[in-house]
């Protein structure tokens, strides 16, 4: 497994091998001693695991969750193609406001490590894409935001030869700025000590 730090500080990209035979193939996108090596802590204990099925053109996100208590992320789609995209929120981190993208799916397998404080965003490049979530905690509907994936500030990369399908709640979000002015965004340091307490081993 390869991993690379996004220029998100804490946010990375894992690649794992995919083993290819007359069956199939097999791949495993998470290995706890590659995790260590490169984000410097062990996996987080994992509180939810889910995953979406989204067709060509579907937008989710910039999602984040409230922090405290905040999440973390690992993310990874084992079938279809998904534009990955990682937005750094947080108040006072030195890439705030800005963001990066991976492109995940069958063909690579590779997944992505978000960390508490930051917003998560992807847009289906095929239809059936699937997304599997591993959480740091449970969903709770009351803690988890939105921003507009259409902010101009941001300029995040929605493609132009999609056409985007959003749920009312993402399109009807905040801009950052809005955010901002309404206390909504996560601290960086905040981010960081919630970080350091997923793993206290």
């Amino acid at each position: 497994m390869i991993a690379r730090e996004l220029m998100i500080p804490g946010a990375f990209v894992f690649e794992p091998e995919v083993f290819p035979d007359h069956r199939g193939s097999f791949v495993s996108p998470m290995q706890a001693s590659e995790f260590v090596k490169a984000v410097g802590h062990p996996p987080f204990f994992v509180g939810q695991v889910s995953h979406s099925v989204s067709r060509r053109g579907v937008v989710r996100g910039p999602h984040y969750t409230r922090t405290p208590p905040g999440v973390a992320k690992y993310v990874y789609s084992p079938w279809g193609k998904v534009l990955d995209v990682v937005v750094d929120i947080r108040l006072g981190s030195p890439t705030f406001g800005h963001w990066e993208s991976v492109v995940l799916g069958s063909e690579t397998q590779c997944a992505v490590y978000l960390p508490v404080g930051v917003a998560h965003m992807f847009v289906a490049l095929t239809d059936e894409s699937v997304m599997n979530y591993l959480l740091s905690s449970e969903y709770v509907p009351d803690n988890e935001l939105a921003l507009s994936p259409f902010d101009p500030e941001l300029g995040l990369p929605v493609p132009d030869d999609i056409t985007p399908v959003l749920s009312p709640r993402d399109r009807t979000a905040p801009t950052l700025a809005e955010a901002k002015s309404a206390g909504l965004l996560p601290h960086y340091e905040t981010s960081m000590d919630i970080e350091a307490a997923l793993c206290p081993w």
